[in-house]
């Protein structure tokens, strides 16, 4: 009779142990998008009258017909800026785990560094480095392609140029743990039997850092898509992207169910991708 009890009560540990995960996401996940859910279907008699629930899908047709280029510029500005830190940190990230040898500690411990100042001041540092009579657009001004005319702020690249700076350590971070599990003996073994340096590197190397790019392409995505900081300092109306919109809804229109409408188009959508490109790359290594 006891060893059933224990068998019983070793049924539910589990469920025990999960249950304060599955609270903190029923209190503050689930609930706040219900709630985003609800004021997405609402109406708002006037801007001084509080959201009433009835149903409105209308707001859903507004946002993708109203609003389609500030869409279309996120997710273009955040996948550009994803190419772009695979890019760059994923050499980065290479070096550091093959390399790095006794420094990798400090190496990594200079990766993150950025993060130990707001991500605003970061951002509005920028606009003095790319401003028009800094000493950078001068250098780029002499390019034989540009003209005296040229300039950074205030265009596309410059809010790429931001996104890709402010999210590309999240990248280089999950790609260096990834290559930190690998054991490079197997290149060696793959050189034995006659494969060059690059064959190794594209056939067992990178298939096994995959799970890193897939979790850096991820975590820098899924922020940059909805950000409205960097089109904020370093773009113009033109850049605007749907997070300015999302803001200038919430903050400035106080139109909540447009502003709720909006964020819950932009989530689906970004669920939606993340499942096509798990699909492509696979998530079976995430949990080793």
């Amino acid at each position: 009779m006891a060893d059933d009890k224990a068998l019983r009560r070793g049924r539910w540990a589990p469920m025990g142990m999960l249950s304060p995960g599955i609270i903190w996401l029923l209190l503050f996940f689930l609930v706040p998008v219900a709630m985003l859910l609800k004021a997405s279907l609402s109406t708002k008699p006037s801007r001084f009258e509080n959201p009433v629930f009835d149903w409105n899908f209308s707001n859903y047709a507004d946002a993708l017909s109203q609003y389609q280029p500030e869409f279309i510029r996120s997710f273009l500005y955040a996948g550009t800026a994803t190419v772009l830190a695979i890019v760059i940190g994923y050499p980065l990230a290479y070096w550091i785990a093959t390399q790095g040898g006794r420094y990798k500690n400090l190496l990594i411990g200079l990766v993150v560094v950025p993060f130990f100042t707001s991500y605003l001041i970061r951002t509005i540092a920028w606009t003095s480095i790319l401003r028009d009579d800094g000493p950078f657009v001068s250098m780029y001004q002499l390019l034989p392609w540009v003209g005296d005319d040229g300039r950074i702020l205030a265009t596309p690249w410059a809010v790429i140029g931001g996104l890709t700076y402010n999210f590309i350590s999240f990248m280089i971070l999950p790609i260096y743990v990834s290559l930190e599990k690998i054991d490079f003996r197997l290149t060696e073994a793959a050189a034995d039997l006659g494969s060059t340096a690059w064959g190794a590197f594209r056939k067992v190397v990178l298939p096994l850092s995959m799970p890193g790019v897939f979790a850096g392409s991820l975590l820098v995505f899924i922020p940059a898509a909805g950000d409205y900081i960097n089109n904020r300092y370093l773009g113009s109306a033109k850049t605007s992207m749907i997070g300015t919109v999302v803001q200038n809804q919430f903050l400035v229109q106080v139109d909540f169910p447009q502003a709720a409408a909006l964020s819950m188009v932009l989530m689906v959508i970004i669920t939606v991708l993340v499942l096509i490109y798990s699909r492509f790359l696979g998530t079976e290594g995430l949990a080793v």
